[in-house]
């Protein structure tokens, strides 16, 4: 697992598209937050980050299927998942070894976002006047939805041998998961079952951990979430 843990990694930055993905994403999302009139903090006059956690998980539902489309199906169009399949490392671990290697590299793309958290502490009046218990909660569930995505692409990833069809799967089923579920709920189109989705949904879960309030309810929701992809994940290495 270790061995096939570093092999991802490398993999994603032994070429420019890796560095690409992660630029883009700083990029967009500091322009989200510090400089489109809209929704820049700076206009918005008071010590919060609410652009970057309202918007960043949109962004991930396409960074994060862009990072795992080619997991599983690039291993399997160019034959080398057979290789592994019959390597002394069992299916469920080379998932799993992906898998950490998906969470390093969106945690990786997380961590300088900490640079906005020390500049609105500084910006605040008086310096430090932020919720922090809002903005950590917040963060971590950031961190959870792109570990949700990050099943979900590696899931997406298993069901095709072609990147693109992996990576439009993974985007679809990501966006369905966080905003879908809601919207249905919205349009009053499924009523009889609205509180089971709105239940299911992933920004219900996420907009209550950002009022700085880590609840177990919604930690189980999140690890479930993603025990479960990863479980179809190895049923469907399996049958193949």
């Amino acid at each position: 697992m270790k061995a096939l843990y570093w092999k991802e990694i490398n993999a994603f930055f032994s070429n420019l598209t890796g560095y690409l993905i992660v630029a883009v994403f700083l990029i967009s999302i500091g322009l989200i937050v510090w400089v489109f009139p809209d929704t820049s903090v700076l206009e918005y006059g008071f010590a919060d980050l609410e652009p970057l956690f309202i918007y960043t998980p949109y962004v991930f539902t396409f960074l994060i299927p862009s990072i795992t489309m080619k997991m599983v199906a690039e291993e399997r169009k160019t034959g080398t998942w057979e290789l592994l399949m019959t390597s002394p490392v069992s299916g469920t671990k080379i998932i799993l070894a992906k898998y950490f290697a998906t969470l390093t590299l969106i945690l990786i793309a997380l961590l300088p976002t900490l640079i906005y958290y020390y500049s609105i502490v500084q910006l605040g009046d008086p310096s430090g006047n932020i919720d922090h218990a809002g903005f950590f909660g917040s963060w971590i569930g950031l961190f959870l939805i792109g570990a949700v995505f990050g099943s979900i692409g590696i899931l997406s990833s298993a069901l095709t041998s072609q990147q693109i069809v992996a990576f439009v799967l993974g985007v679809f089923l990501s966006f369905l998961m966080y905003y879908g579920l809601t919207a249905f709920v919205q349009m009053n189109i499924m009523s009889p079952f609205a509180l089971l989705l709105e239940e299911l949904s992933l920004s219900f879960h996420y907009q209550s951990m950002s009022r700085g309030v880590i609840d177990a309810q919604n930690i189980f929701y999140f690890l479930g979430t993603i025990i479960v992809n990863i479980a179809i994940t190895g049923l469907l290495i399996r049958r193949k």
